[in-house]
């Protein structure tokens, strides 16, 4: 037990400095007191992105769905550091996601608006010709959803069980982010994300890309050396999730959870919802809502 609690100590460590503040994207959750994020304090996003180990599992999860589209899959892979420096790739995206969710609106607002104007300079061509634009509604709606479904899908799996309502509010809540990063089309429930899924599928494509993404998550070291098997085993839950026809693609064939290892998942994601960190986003931003009266004090805390 020693040994564990000991292991545990040093999991939550490396996850706090995965969700800690990347250089240049400093940003106070904790004020204007009272100020307001795109997403409502009571919603259930606030709730689903206060837990470290869904979200990176869910996050894994959206982007192999995104790799299996083509015009995706080559702007990412051919303009961004995925794949020369993966952590810190991972680092700003998981912020970026913390700062949708939990910043003052004015904060989130900057943000969206500078990480629009980069995706303006990413256009290409894809092997086999076709045109992409980084910030071609098409295909920002298929990221946005995909990160939308992900998120949701590894939390109601791996933490803690949502109702249909909730997981159709997930989408609803994060509509003002998509019309600001230009998703027009994004699904805003359940349903609408299962029609999107449905109308995207015969584009979907296995990929060697997919396989290297896989092996860049097992083996970048996010967790420190002796927790290693842990972050394998959290990026076999991500394979696990997803849904068809990505998951029957032949690259994702026997790397998904093997017997006995959901119950692993799913107790390292309801443990990290009874430890909160004070000193990251979710409980940050909690604080700066509380005297507002609109915040649920379960939202942020533990299922």
């Amino acid at each position: 037990m020693v040994v564990i609690a000991e292991q545990w100590v040093v999991y939550l460590d490396a996850i706090k400095k995965m969700m800690a503040t990347p250089k240049g994207m400093e940003i106070d959750f904790r004020k204007p007191q009272g100020a307001p994020a795109l997403v409502p304090a009571d919603g259930v996003s606030w709730q689903i992105f206060a837990n470290p180990v869904s979200l990176f599992i869910g996050g894994v999860a959206a982007v192999l769905l995104e790799l299996a589209e083509p015009s995706v899959r080559t702007g990412v892979w051919e303009h961004s550091s995925f794949r020369q420096d993966p952590l810190s790739r991972l680092h700003r995206t998981g912020y970026a996601a913390m700062v949708t969710v939990y910043a003052p609106r004015h904060e989130a607002e900057r943000m969206i608006g500078r990480v629009v104007r980069a995706h303006d300079r990413v256009r290409g061509k894809t092997p086999d010709g076709q045109d992409y634009y980084a910030n071609d509604p098409r295909l920002l709606d298929w990221v946005h959803a995909t990160a939308t479904w992900g998120f949701t899908e590894a939390y109601h799996l791996y933490v803690h069980q949502l109702t249909a309502a909730q997981r159709s509010s997930a989408f609803k809540e994060g509509e003002t982010a998509a019309g600001l990063y230009g998703a027009s089309g994004a699904p805003n429930d359940w349903l609408g994300w299962e029609a999107l899924l449905a109308k995207t599928a015969p584009t979907l494509e296995d990929h060697p890309i997919m396989s290297e993404f896989l092996d860049l998550m097992e083996t970048t070291p996010l967790l420190p050396k002796p927790l290693r098997g842990a972050q394998r085993l959290l990026v076999r839950a991500a394979v696990s999730m997803t849904p068809e026809p990505v998951r029957s693609l032949g690259r994702l064939r026997d790397r998904g959870l093997r017997r006995g290892e959901t119950m692993l998942v799913r107790a390292s994601g309801r443990m990290a919802s009874l430890f909160p960190m004070s000193a990251l986003p979710p409980l940050q931003a909690t604080k700066r809502m509380q005297a507002t009266g609109e915040f649920n004090a379960g939202a942020a805390g533990h299922s």
